[in-house]
């Protein structure tokens, strides 16, 4: 019957390669041209892996920066074949996430965060929506607020509404390149100061008529028109 001695001798090189089958380490950089992503990764001291295969989940993708902490197994404790299986960066992890509530972030600041009573969150300095064919938004009330909204559609913008407020300092109509465009109403305009046409040379509350003679069934056109 074998001894413990001898059973302990028996199993060391197993034991030796459980033992390196899992590694912490941090990253250093990473290679993100190939199908899969690469990096090199140092593990314990003196240990620097080149080229270590990063396993991502299907339909999501990252290329973290330098010294994020990675999880990295060995097949059959084999160090020349490592697969990195989990990359998180304590630098800039979004904090205090109540339970339930997923967030993407960058080294930047940037996040998209889900939370709790069906709000999402999004902050970025750029943000660009690209639809190729149409985009629909369904809504009770749209806010947007930002010092620059511009919104340039090739075909034709939709609205219909109960009712439209617009609350600016000047509005302006113009066509694609800046020129004139004519503006149809269906229905009455009613203006609680004074319209003007040609450029505010005719007045609608001020303006006067040239030859105009008591009695003329018509007039002849308005001064400045």
């Amino acid at each position: 019957m074998p001894s413990l001695q001898d059973v302990q001798k028996m199993l060391g090189p197993v034991s030796n390669r459980i033992k390196l089958m899992v590694a912490r380490g941090v990253l250093k950089r990473t290679n993100d041209k190939g199908g899969l992503q690469t990096a090199q990764v140092s593990l314990l001291e003196d240990e620097l892996r080149d080229n270590v295969e990063r396993v991502q989940d299907y339909g999501f993708t990252s290329n973290p920066i330098g010294g994020a902490e990675a999880i990295t197994i060995f097949v059959g404790g084999n160090r020349d074949h490592g697969l990195i299986i989990k990359v998180d960066d304590r630098r800039y992890r979004l904090k205090g996430l109540k339970g339930g509530e997923v967030a993407l972030y960058t080294d930047e600041g940037d996040y998209a965060w889900f939370k709790r009573e069906n709000k999402i969150e999004v902050k970025t300095k750029h943000l660009l929506a690209e639809a190729e064919e149409d985009c629909t938004v369904k809504t009770k009330k749209y806010l947007v607020e930002c010092e620059t909204y511009t919104v340039k559609a090739s075909q034709e913008i939709d609205m219909t509404t109960a009712k439209t407020g617009i609350h600016t300092g000047s509005l302006a109509f113009t066509n694609q390149e800046g020129g004139e465009v004519e503006a149809e109403f269906t229905g009455g305009l009613k203006a609680t100061q004074d319209v003007k046409s040609n450029s505010g040379a005719v007045s609608l509350n001020k303006h006067v008529h040239e030859g105009v003679q008591p009695g003329d069934s018509t007039t002849q056109k308005p001064v400045g028109g």
